[in-house]
């Protein structure tokens, strides 16, 4: 081992810097490595920050909270009311995540990274990290290469995962029964986007919103996913789209088609009216690129021996809306505290550690598998389905708590049977009330997630029966 810290955190994206400030701030000895250089703290890949840049207020509260920082201009780019769901057809709008704001994700990197540094965390750009070093089950430290691709070690009494839903750490993790090594392709969407400099033709918000993030439900133009128009300051949007693979092949085989996801972002900014004379903005060579997000609920476990993983690593991102920041920001400064908390108890046992499972399904994991379940769902109908649900099968204010995870009581003496026509249409409401009926088992279950890990067997098992079992009732079915 070159050296030994408290705490290992790699990558210095979203997660991986709020975990090395919290870590630090609680007294830790903490190494930050990042395989960037440092203008580009966090950057995904080639192509850059691929996201789509919006959190709401509440997480961006969150840190301010918990480290004491406040964030302005110009990390903070533009603050937004929120974000609107749009049907296919433009007549109804489902409003959910309240305020927010949409980030300028290069500076935003920077001013956390900086934070974690401040806070005492040592910080080492140009280091890939590879893989755990094992004695036995336990993780003892990390290895990998830097700039010059010579091999490193790093001792460490934890390790902090947040390199991604590729992780390498996670992947190479002893064979066990709590973190999942491989995510499904079913629970990844392949997303795409564009910075973009624009020149607005006329006025309509369903298009483009100043004040909004849009995100447009269309199984034609985005088969299994969404679009989204995210405004950002001056004439700027963040534009693109995601995909799910099975519903893009069957999208295609019906169309008779051999769309992709590069050209289908490509004819969705054509098919915008409103985002005319349209030119990528490179700022920070951030301007265009593609990124895989998963879309289920986190990792049913979080932590191993001498292990937390957090943000993107463990599935962490919205699976409705594959939004990842939020939770991202929440995971990792409760990943810092737990990891002080537990060096300083000189216990980093997965026993110690398993608090940390327990704060973040309390604080946001809690919902995401009822989300899970309603993501299937969605992505079983067309978009006369979608059009026509949107319309008759719940209120705005029952479709808000869905998004919120939350769930409205939904029967079937319900008036909106009343004014169904065909059979699709019931056979689509039958299968919401089933969905609304699972979510609240999985939130059930959630909200009983056990307290110590004898209990996580039956409990894991009782939540991917659940799963496996809508998994097999909803196929994709876009067109």
């Amino acid at each position: 081992m070159e050296k030994s810290y408290d705490v290992v955190v790699a990558g210095a994206g979203i997660a991986g810097c709020l975990a090395a400030a919290a870590a630090a701030k609680g007294g830790a000895k903490v190494l930050l490595l990042d395989r960037n250089v440092p203008d580009e703290s966090g950057k995904k890949t080639n192509w850059g920050w691929v996201c789509g840049d919006a959190v709401a207020k509440s997480h961006i509260d969150f840190i301010t909270q918990n480290l004491g920082i406040k964030f302005s201009e110009p990390e903070l780019d533009l603050k937004v009311d929120g974000v609107l769901a749009i049907s296919p057809d433009f007549k109804n709008k489902v409003s959910f995540d309240g305020e927010g704001y949409v980030l300028d994700r290069p500076k935003f990197g920077t001013k956390i990274r900086d934070m974690a540094i401040k806070n005492g965390a040592e910080y080492v750009h140009g280091h890939e990290v590879e893989g755990p070093i094992l004695e036995g089950n336990n993780v003892v430290g990390v290895f990998g290469r830097d700039h010059n691709k010579e091999q490193f070690k790093v001792g460490t009494k934890i390790v902090i995962d947040t390199l991604g839903v590729a992780s390498m750490l996670r992947r190479r993790l002893p064979p066990n029964e709590y973190i999942q090594k491989d995510i499904s392709i079913d629970d990844i969407e392949s997303t795409g986007r564009y910075i973009m400099d624009f020149e607005p033709q006329g006025e309509d918000l369903n298009y483009y919103d100043p004040k909004n993030c849009l995100i447009h439900l269309n199984q034609q133009l985005a088969p299994g996913g969404y679009g989204w128009v995210f405004p950002k300051k001056g004439k700027k949007i963040n534009i693109g789209l995601g995909v799910e693979k099975h519903s893009l092949d069957i999208r295609n085989q019906k169309l008779q088609k051999k769309d992709t996801l590069h050209g289908l972002i490509d004819q969705y900014v054509e098919w915008n009216p409103i985002v005319g004379g349209q030119r990528l903005n490179d700022e920070d060579k951030n301007g265009k690129g593609y990124w895989s997000v998963t879309v289920r609920r986190q990792l049913d476990c979080l932590v191993y021996n001498n292990y937390i993983g957090a943000g993107d690593s463990m599935a962490m991102p919205n699976p409705i809306s594959a939004g990842g920041i939020g939770p991202a920001m929440v995971a990792g400064i409760q990943a810092g505290q737990v990891a002080a908390e537990a060096v300083a108890a000189n216990d980093t046992s997965m026993k110690f550690l398993w608090k940390y499972n327990l704060m973040f399904n309390e604080s946001y994991g809690n919902k995401t598998a009822g989300l899970e379940v309603f993501r299937i769902y969605l992505q079983s109908l067309n978009n006369e389905l979608i059009n026509y649900g949107m319309a008759h099968f719940l209120t705005k204010e029952e479709a808000l708590q869905i998004s919120y995870g939350m769930v409205p009581e939904i029967g079937m003496t319900s008036k909106i049977i009343k004014v169904m026509h065909g059979l699709a249409n019931i056979n689509a409401f039958k299968n919401l009330v089933y969905v609304v009926s699972e979510m609240k088992k999985l939130n059930n279950l959630y909200n009983n997630y056990p307290k110590e890990i004898g209990g996580f067997r039956a409990w894991s098992a009782a939540v991917n029966s659940e799963m496996q079992e809508a998994k097999i009732r909803f196929k994709p079915n876009p067109i």
